[in-house]
């Protein structure tokens, strides 16, 4: 149920969203050299690594001066790259992935490898589900970016804050994964988007 779920709704989002894809992504190829899109390899289920799909929001090459992005300021974020994080828009490339099965549209947020490898094995638990574009710890941490951005050492934050209690939230997910605690998670995510 879950699955035909996560195809019909991402077909009619990937649908209705793509006016504004072709807009966003001109204006991508545009402003900076690159591509339209930014392929990042993420744990998914069972550990089991994939590509996972955004909008270009960086400059090429970005990822390697660090993973995680400090600010909506960050120097590396491109004009369009700040809009589109603003409003969340560079995840809307991941309903592909949710097509091919890589993804959920709800579920545990999916790591890099590198903040994966420091789970200990109660927290692997989140790996046995399909990761998701959104989850309780996505409302939580709608403005991450800038949380980080106010740290000291943002690298340290995020893995001695964030990251467990992100685990935490989502192993609140793994009690009750249905659809219609995806319906609730889908609703609060978008009224973040628009709030």
């Amino acid at each position: 149920m879950k699955r035909i779920f996560d195809i019909l709704v991402s077909l009619i989002i990937l649908s209705l969203f793509l006016p504004i894809g072709i807009v966003m992504a001109v204006w991508i190829l545009l402003e900076s050299k690159g591509g339209v899109f930014y392929r990042q390899e993420r744990i998914g289920k069972h550990g089991i690594p994939f590509k996972m799909l955004k909008f270009r929001s960086m400059r090429k090459d970005a990822d390697k001066a660090g993973k995680l992005t400090v600010g909506m300021r960050d120097p590396r974020i491109t004009n369009s790259g700040y809009f589109l994080r603003k409003f969340k828009l560079d995840e809307f490339p991941q309903f592909i992935n949710v097509l091919k099965g890589e993804m959920s549209i709800v579920g545990p947020r999916p790591e890099v490898k590198e903040f994966v490898d420091l789970y200990t094995e109660d927290q692997r638990q989140i790996l046995n589900v399909q990761p998701g574009i959104t989850d309780y710890a996505s409302v939580e941490y709608f403005n991450e970016n800038e949380l980080l951005g106010n740290s000291e050492d943002p690298h340290k934050t995020y893995i001695e804050v964030i990251m467990p209690t992100k685990i935490e939230m989502n192993k609140k997910y793994l009690e009750r994964p249905t659809v219609g605690t995806d319906l609730k998670i889908m609703w609060a995510t978008f009224k973040r988007m628009i709030g």
